[in-house]
């Protein structure tokens, strides 16, 4: 009970200090749908985190739909989240510990409907771990957290060339300990539009070898591991019948993290709100703040001393 108000006083404080537009909006609100309720980092904390960052803009009016968390649990019956209603998903439930638990063949159809109608997906961190066997979700989401014998890994080289590594080469996803990473721009998207070429986000997991069909994929930024000094994507966006995927490694929250500082992370923060923005709209108006990252210095959120 104690750790719990703990982390509601961050998130009251997290969200007083929310970036905020430089001038009330006329604009109607962006709705947006988080999906949780399973996944072996701490979902409650990130889905309040998201929906903070977003309606602290005054852009996104945010709902979450809570999955039931056991593979017995009869609110599966019930459990039919309206994505139609959205402008965008954000998908934060992920099965890898437990793989009989997964949504219902209907709400899989529900949401492959959505996104080829035109909807937009947005894949938060180790959602992309999640259903390696659901066919249609492995192509909305290009690359996940996958085996070593499952589909195509993306490196880039030393001339920033994509090398695509065949099944059965390299190795299975995996990831080294969390570090402060320099995110490089790959390909300039109205997302990163105004971004500096290079910034620096605190606390980040960078996935090796992430594997899936990698079709209609553009990668928008990479980063070296610290170990290897092998580049890897960071974040990409897959073309989906007619609608658009997100997908990024960034917006780790472990379990026991209270407002860590990868969420605290200016650039973190922005790329999530241009991101939502854009799948909603096809642009990204959200102004980069003057206190963006750059290559040398993370900026950081403050958490008001708590």
């Amino acid at each position: 009970m104690k750790t719990m108000t703990i982390v509601l006083l961050f998130i009251t404080q997290f969200c007083m200090a929310a970036p905020m537009p430089a001038q009330p909006l006329k604009k109607q609100l962006i709705n947006v749908l988080i999906v949780d309720g399973f996944s072996n980092h701490d979902w409650k904390q990130t889905s309040l985190m998201v929906k903070n960052i977003l309606e602290g803009t005054g852009r996104f009016r945010v709902t979450v739909s809570t999955a039931p968390g056991t593979v017995s649990d009869p609110a599966w019956a019930t459990w039919d989240p309206e994505f139609e209603r959205y402008a965008v998903v954000i998908q934060n439930t992920n099965n890898i510990r437990d793989s009989a638990l997964h949504w219902p063949a209907r709400v899989q159809q529900r949401l492959e409907r959505y996104v080829s109608s035109g909807g937009g997906l947005y894949i938060l961190h180790s959602a992309n771990n999640a259903f390696p066997e659901w066919n249609e979700y492995n192509k909305m989401i290009g690359l996940g957290w996958r085996p070593k014998d499952t589909g195509f890994a993306l490196q880039i080289d030393s001339g920033d060339h994509i090398v695509r590594i065949p099944p059965g080469q390299g190795e299975a996803t995996n990831h080294g300990a969390r570090f402060d990473a320099v995110i490089r721009i790959l390909h300039r998207h109205p997302i990163n539009e105004g971004f500096p070429e290079q910034w620096k986000t605190a606390s980040m997991e960078l996935y090796r070898y992430a594997r899936g069909p990698a079709e209609h994929l553009t990668i928008l930024s990479v980063a070296a591991d610290s170990v290897t000094g092998k580049t890897w994507p960071v974040e990409w966006v897959v073309k989906y019948g007619k609608g658009n995927v997100y997908v990024s490694s960034m917006g780790h929250l472990w379990k026991g993290d209270v407002y860590p500082v990868s969420y605290r992370c200016i650039g973190f923060q922005t790329t999530l709100i241009r991101a939502t923005e854009w799948l909603a709209t096809g642009k990204a108006t959200y102004p980069v703040p003057a206190d963006f990252p750059t290559k040398e210095a993370i900026h950081l959120r403050q958490n008001n001393g708590l």
